[in-house]
């Protein structure tokens, strides 16, 4: 089994969703102690925004890293992922990785009937950090809907979140989201047992 754990968080140790990845490949890891774990910090190793020469595959390093990156999510059996939303939608830095893993023709086609996902196979855990509280359907929830309708079009459908809310309403609130959330992954974690 192998395992990709990425982190996005701009905030480093005080980051909430860095603790809950944590947590939840610590709980896969004990589960299958012969697991492979590849991590990257999207933040510490940021990667360039989409560009021309990126998507044109002209830039020989660029295009390089652009591959590294994918056969990383390519060869994961499980996916972790921390997606603090910031002004209502994920970090850049998660998008630019999304940018280099949804490659047509690697992890999705078009077809006469549509799109088809190619990647599937794979379970996506998302740990969600965010400032307030969003009922879900809300209008002003844009990170989860989207990371869930991304990693569908890839053909994954084992997609699960765990989520803190309401962080930035106080203190006694972030401390009680954050155990919330701690309890909560026991139930993804059950799925690698």
């Amino acid at each position: 089994m192998n395992i990709l754990h990425i982190d996005s968080s701009i905030l480093g140790e005080g980051s909430a969703t860095r603790s809950l990845t944590r947590e939840i490949v610590a709980r896969w890891r004990a589960a299958h102690p012969a697991a492979q774990l590849r991590y990257r910090d999207l933040a510490a190793q940021e990667l360039p925004h989409l560009s021309g020469a990126a998507f044109a595959r002209t830039d020989e390093l660029e295009a390089a890293r652009s591959a590294a990156v994918l056969e990383e999510f390519l060869a994961a059996d499980v996916v972790v992922i921390g997606a603090p939303l910031y002004n209502f939608s994920i970090p850049s830095q998660l998008k630019a990785w999304i940018d280099r893993i949804s490659v047509a023709g690697r992890t999705f086609r078009y077809t006469d009937q549509g799109p088809v996902g190619l990647a599937g196979g794979k379970q996506v855990i998302i740990a969600v950090a965010r400032g307030g509280v969003y009922e879900q359907g809300s209008p002003a929830e844009f990170g989860e809907s989207y990371l869930r309708f991304l990693f569908g079009f890839l053909g994954i459908t084992a997609v699960s979140f765990v989520r803190a809310e309401g962080l930035s309403r106080s203190a006694a609130q972030r401390a009680t989201a954050l155990q919330a959330a701690q309890a909560a992954i026991a139930a993804p974690a059950r799925l690698a047992a």
